[in-house]
């Protein structure tokens, strides 16, 4: 019965994985296609895309009456993504150099979410109204996110004098964006993601909560570790690919968005459906790990860059979170 229950975890934690590929790949070439800036879709259908294993699994999980996993879940995730993800790119990159963008905007804004969240957080119940807080919080952010870079844009745009029979007159160098065509098979695919995510999420919440019988494992602690590690997936491949082209900007951004995503939005969201409690390993343990890491990559992108020597420093407590969570320490 257990391997049957860690196959079928695998398994959907698989399909959750591949779905969410399948949907954003779609979902960003339909977007182009009618017409949307390609900064809208950069942070809204790619931010958010990547989250999205960690948002339906945790909307799955409340449907399920196991609404500890959700905290657990975007807590780990958010642990994975810095000292995991982070740790991984910094050594595959040498070093990642932090843009001035980065530090301006998104350091902040993730300083500020995760100030906030533990807030809601303090007394181990996540209510309704503090749900609709964090999601009011992150649509601020994304909408002031959006109006940065688009006048960030704006200001790079480069006037150039072109020369005409009477005088000289001002003319501005505009970037022409090519919408792609859509095809039967953008469609196909963003069904078949979006089927994936639900059905790979649904069986994904059943193993924990069986796991959790058999192990006798609070699911709380098997989302902190697999389900964190399985949902940042997407987030591991996108950032390493980036550092290995030396795109630092696109590795790193891609975990700030992320992370602010999941302590806003994949909390916030299914807390408008049930009232989310957290479990004792994820108070005591992960939301003080949580606070050093989240601290520790400021600091890190504050100085910015993170080097090689870094990147190893996060494995090891990645590690040694690891071990500790399942008192291997």
């Amino acid at each position: 019965m257990l391997l049957f229950w860690v196959f079928i975890f695998i398994v959907s934690l698989a399909v959750l994985v591949k779905g969410s590929d399948w949907l954003l790949e779609s979902a960003e070439k339909i977007g182009l296609a009618l017409g949307l800036s390609p900064f809208v879709v950069g942070v809204v259908i790619v931010g958010v895309g990547t989250s999205f294993p960690e948002l339906i699994s945790s909307l799955m999980a409340v449907l399920k009456g196991a609404t500890e996993i959700v905290a657990a879940n975007a807590i780990g995730s958010n642990i994975a993504n810095i000292l995991l993800v982070v740790g991984i790119s910094a050594i595959v990159g040498k070093k990642l150099r932090v843009s001035k963008n980065l530090i301006d905007l998104d350091i902040p804004l993730l300083a500020i979410s995760t100030m906030l969240f533990l807030g809601v957080a303090w007394d181990r119940v996540i209510t309704l109204p503090e749900s609709a807080i964090l999601i009011t919080t992150y649509i601020i952010h994304l909408l002031y996110t959006i109006g940065h870079k688009e006048e960030e844009t704006v200001k790079k745009i480069e006037p150039m004098k072109v020369k005409s029979k009477t005088k000289y007159a001002n003319t501005v160098k505009a970037e022409i964006v090519t919408r792609p065509k859509i095809t039967f098979k953008d469609y196909i695919l963003l069904i078949v993601g979006l089927a994936g995510l639900i059905i790979g999420a649904k069986y994904l919440i059943d193993s924990v909560i069986k796991l959790s019988e058999i192990l006798n494992i609070a699911a709380g602690v098997i989302s902190l570790a697999a389900v964190a590690f399985g949902t940042s997936l997407p987030e591991l491949l996108v950032s390493i690919k980036a550092a290995m082209r030396g795109k630092a900007e696109m590795a790193l951004g891609n975990i700030f968005g992320s992370n602010i995503f999941n302590i806003l939005m994949v909390v916030g969201i299914p807390g408008l459906f049930s009232t989310l409690r957290i479990d004792e390993q994820t108070y005591v343990l992960a939301i003080p790990v949580l606070i050093a890491t989240t601290f520790l990559f400021i600091v890190s992108g504050i100085s910015k860059t993170i080097y090689i020597w870094e990147g190893a420093m996060y494995l090891i407590v990645y590690i040694f979170f690891m071990g500790k969570l399942f008192n291997f320490i």
